[in-house]
């Protein structure tokens, strides 16, 4: 039943996709409110689905959730609501949407891969490691976002046309979603790898730095100590600090791919 609570919420999810292209060309009121209480309601069905499958392998802990992409799907959506709670905005939707369908899409309809877990790593560490991590991806996807927009609503106030997106909040209120986020998510990001080193040095008795993993994490770390830094200190804003944040996201990714190559953090086919 896990699979299909998270193909109904891949539905739901379908609505917020709809709203995204809907919003390239034009502005719809009742979409924005329909696609709004469609991912609330998607997200109980994917908290079920979530639910379900910890349930089911009898572990009460993030590091049993099978579906990566599920969790993070997830997670990335409960920011960008908690995001518009406080601003009022579904802006970032018109990236956040999108990408959350793209995840649920490949949890719900390819074979899902599995965390490949000793006896000795199903431990609280690796569940507070996962979940701090997966937390703080959600956040840097949100900065990412409105990081995007600023750009993109920066270049429509140059050129004095108002392009495919003509809703978009003052650039101020965008590039404060941004940096918020951003702190939001640097905590998380610096705790989940200080968990990760507590679980890989109980297990393998030493963090192996040329795991590639654990590698371009590390890099992905630095940027974004280099964001929170020339933000928060230095004081950057705007075009500056969004197109770090695009560097920032795009070591992200890198990083996220990496799990597929790491001898200590690789997926297999369930």
């Amino acid at each position: 039943m896990s699979i299909f609570w998270l193909r109904v919420a891949l539905a739901l999810y379908g609505v917020g996709l709809l709203y995204a292209l809907v919003a390239l060309t034009r502005t719809s009121d009742l979409l924005n409110r329909i696609a709004l209480h469609a991912a609330y309601l998607g997200m109980v069905f994917h908290l079920v689905s979530l639910t379900e499958g910890v349930v089911f392998t009898g572990h009460i802990t993030f590091a049993m959730v099978h579906n990566s992409e599920s969790l993070l799907a997830f997670l990335i959506m409960s920011v960008f609501m908690i995001t518009y709670l406080i601003y009022k905005t579904t802006s970032p939707g018109i990236i956040v949407f999108p990408l959350v369908f793209l995840l649920t899409f490949m949890a719900a309809t390819r074979q899902q891969p599995f965390l490949n877990l000793t006896p000795g790593m199903r431990k609280g560490w690796l569940g507070a490691h996962i979940a701090l991590i997966f937390i703080g991806y959600a956040a840097l996807v949100l900065s990412f976002c409105a990081s995007l927009l600023y750009l993109i609503q920066q270049r429509s106030l140059k050129t004095k046309r108002p392009g495919i997106l003509s809703r978009l909040p003052a650039l101020e209120e965008i590039d404060q979603i941004g940096h918020r986020s951003l702190l939001l998510g640097f905590p998380f990001m610096t705790l989940g790898l200080i968990a990760g080193s507590v679980v890989a040095e109980s297990v393998y008795g030493r963090v192996d730095l040329q795991d590639p993993k654990i590698l371009l994490s590390l890099l992905m770390w630095a940027v974004y100590l280099v964001m929170v830094y020339t933000r928060w200190i230095a004081g950057w804003r705007g075009r500056k600090a969004a197109v770090l944040a695009s560097v920032a996201f795009a070591a992200a990714v890198v990083a996220w791919a990496a799990n597929y190559f790491s001898t200590i953090h690789r997926f297999v086919a369930s």
